[in-house]
């Protein structure tokens, strides 16, 4: 293992973990946006929207990322729109997180009882107060650990970036080994910055849900 090799190009490293930190985070954030919206118009049973969800949301979960990229990148030129890599990145990661991210929320709202929703209603509700105050603060527990698997996930997702030309920790990886034949080296700081990225969402998450579950069940 050559450490000195190791310390001169951990800069690289730190730069390109900066860059999949921002693609990442800002298409798990959109991803949340639209995946609350697909689930919304699923739970409510909006007639032709929700169609329309369920249509992408079995195109996006059953389709790669790195596929969805090649469309973008690739085939979106031959039509007349051209996009740089960021943002076929970006609009991959939320191509496809917004349907996994749809699927957990409309999960969770499927958990809460129907006598949740009848004791609402009893006490003069109406469906927006019912969704607000009932249904989503229920909900919202309950979709903790499958928003945090989906955001882990997503950003494990970015190591595919490379192939639309991002510098991201795959593309650098990869960039180091074919140039220097450093394998080892590439490969290590590649595992420690993942770890890095992945490792403190996974803690945060085990410590949000013990405190969401201490105010639900008063344990």
């Amino acid at each position: 293992m050559d450490f000195e090799f190791i310390r001169q190009v951990t800069p690289l490293y730190l730069e390109a973990g900066f860059l999949t930190l921002r693609i990442g985070f800002l298409g798990i954030f959109f991803s949340f946006l639209l995946g609350i919206f697909c689930a919304m118009a699923r739970y409510c049973k909006v007639p032709v929207l929700n169609a329309v969800v369920r249509v992408y949301t079995e195109i996006s979960r059953n389709s790669p990322l790195l596929i969805q990229l090649f469309f973008l990148y690739f085939a979106l030129p031959k039509l007349g729109l051209r996009l740089s890599g960021t943002q076929c990145g970006l609009i991959g990661l939320t191509f496809l997180g917004g349907s996994y991210m749809a699927e957990t929320f409309r999960s969770a709202l499927e958990t809460v009882g129907k006598n949740q929703v009848e004791s609402g209603m009893c006490v003069g509700l109406n469906r927006w107060q019912l969704v607000k105050y009932v249904v989503i603060p229920q909900a919202a527990s309950v979709s903790v650990p499958g928003i945090v698997a989906n955001i882990i996930f997503l950003l494990k997702e970015t190591s595919v970036f490379s192939a639309v030309a991002l510098a991201d920790l795959m593309f650098v990886a990869k960039d180091l080994i074919g140039l220097y034949y450093k394998t080892e080296e590439a490969l290590f700081l590649l595992v420690i910055a993942y770890f890095i990225i992945l490792l403190p969402i996974s803690v945060a998450s085990h410590f949000i849900e013990k405190r969401i579950r201490y105010g639900q069940f008063g344990n």
